[in-house]
């Protein structure tokens, strides 16, 4: 049989992972400064993200994420960080301003974000002392990112799309670099 005529099209997800790629490389970077073996690096850890993470999963939320990701109440994991940074005795700061998130593909560009973090964090949860409160890190489950994935490539189908959720997984990134950065300034000597 020959081979298909059809041009190959890179799902959308890949498309996001190429074109984020470098943002989210300044991202890890900076996360990976913080100490996740004391209880002090693994609080301004989680602080960072506290910093970004509520008014994003809020924006998304309000701008009707529920609407365009059926499962998303049981994707928010604000109220996890919140309960991690009581535990560790350690106050929430005051939130970065968020993204706006004005279409379906911004909406989903976004959660791309903060689902892949969802990946991380329970990879870097094995950093994390036994002992330490867990419910943000450790709050993974691989069929709910599976489930994400498949929902990008049937909801982003044109390149308008597409570029709409890359900007927004761009501008949401930002806000977990200016976060950290933020975080880390605060420790300096």
């Amino acid at each position: 049989m020959p081979a298909s005529s059809e041009p190959s099209r890179t799902s959308a997800r890949f498309r996001l992972r190429a074109e984020t790629a470098f943002a989210h490389e300044r991202v890890d970077a900076l996360y990976s400064r913080f100490d996740l073996t004391r209880p002090e690096g693994y609080a301004a850890f989680l602080a960072a993200q506290a910093r970004a993470f509520p008014s994003i999963e809020a924006a998304l939320s309000q701008a009707g994420a529920a609407d365009v990701i059926a499962d998303w109440p049981d994707r928010l994991r604000s109220d996890a960080l919140a309960d991690d940074l009581k535990a560790l005795d350690h106050p929430c700061p005051a939130p970065l301003a968020s993204p706006a998130f004005v279409s379906d593909a911004a909406i989903l560009g976004g959660a791309y974000v903060l689902e892949g973090s969802r990946l991380g964090g329970a990879l870097l949860s094995r950093s994390v002392p036994e002992d330490a409160p867990k419910a943000f890190m450790g709050a993974s489950d691989p069929t709910l990112w599976r489930a994400f994935v498949a929902l990008l490539d049937q909801h982003l189908t044109d390149e308008t799309a597409i570029d709409q959720a890359i900007s927004s997984a761009l501008a949401t990134f930002a806000v977990f670099e200016r976060s950290a950065t933020l975080a880390l300034e605060q420790d300096r000597p």
